[in-house]
């Protein structure tokens, strides 16, 4: 910069003893145009390289797909489960997008400031030391994706946290709550994981009925119902409907307890449907369910 503007101005003592600057405009010209023309190729150069980020992660998101799907039609022994692609499949897109970016930034910090390859690996290094905590997201998510601690659709508990898994990164993962909350959570915080989602979940719906009612009789209803129920619910329902019995006498009803396995997360569904199916089936036997009545006496 000092070289151009002393090739542009040219100053000279004048005869009353005052400075006087010779511009010449030829060469302020030529610099100019000089100048442009650098911003000019930066900016081509910095577009061209968006456009290939661009299409590296788009290529690179169609193959991951294309393996993920494979491995989900396959009917290998050694190929993985529709979860566990799908999983590795978040984690693979995850990691790709953080290589390309970053070797677009060192690409771009090389390029504009004249960085040698030594002094971007010494920064590299002062980098990662200082980011320490980014290094254990990412070796604690590669533990958690080997381990197979929870993938993606998994119902589980992190923390104080609970949800379905929507995505595993190299960094993070998000969890999506019943009422629509994202949570995104470092995976180096990932101390303690209750997963909801493997095995079979249990369901249970109490049923209570009045004291005058046969329970004998009752509790026979309610197994015919129970086994009706989980004809109609074979894809959900994995074992059979056990009818426990009396569980408790309370204060005007009689307590029977019904339980079952379910699929995961879908043990609240089978338990509203069971719920209805036996209300109904106790409203055709006509068999009371004790609620609250108010007695008028008349003392006269």
């Amino acid at each position: 910069m000092h070289n151009l503007v002393a090739n542009i101005l040219s100053p000279k003592i004048g005869d009353n003893g005052k400075i006087i600057l010779n511009v010449d405009w030829e060469k302020a010209w030529e610099s100019t145009i000089s100048i442009a023309e650098l911003i000019l190729n930066r900016t081509i150069s910095i577009i061209f390289l968006i456009i290939v980020m661009y299409l590296a992660i788009k290529i690179g998101n169609k193959i991951i797909d294309k393996f993920v799907k494979n491995q989900i039609k396959s009917k290998l022994s050694f190929s993985m489960n529709s979860q566990k692609a799908i999983t590795v499949g978040a984690i693979l897109k995850s990691s790709l997008k953080y290589i390309v970016y970053f070797s677009a930034g060192a690409i771009v910090i090389g390029k504009t400031f004249k960085v040698s390859a030594a002094v971007l690996s010494a920064v590299g290094f002062v980098i990662g030391i200082g980011a320490q905590s980014l290094v254990k997201d990412i070796i604690n998510g590669f533990f958690i994706l080997f381990e197979d601690q929870y993938g993606v659709g998994d119902y589980v508990t992190i923390g104080a946290y609970s949800g379905v898994v929507e995505n595993i990164g190299i960094r993070s993962t998000v969890l999506k709550d019943f009422s629509g909350d994202i949570h995104v959570l470092p995976n180096g915080g990932v101390l303690e994981v209750t997963n909801h989602s493997r095995g079979n979940m249990r369901f249970m719906v109490d049923i209570e009925i009045a004291y005058e009612e046969d329970v004998d009789n009752t509790i026979k209803l309610i197994e015919n119902t129970c086994e009706k129920f989980k004809e109609n619910n074979k894809e959900e329902i994995t074992e059979d409907i056990e009818v426990l019995g009396v569980i408790s006498l309370n204060a005007s009803s009689v307590t029977i307890r019904v339980v079952g396995k379910s699929r995961p997360l879908s043990q609240w569904k089978m338990e509203r449907e069971l719920r209805k199916e036996i209300k109904k089936a106790l409203d055709a036997a006509g068999v009371e369910i004790p609620y609250p009545k108010t007695q008028i006496v008349n003392g006269r």
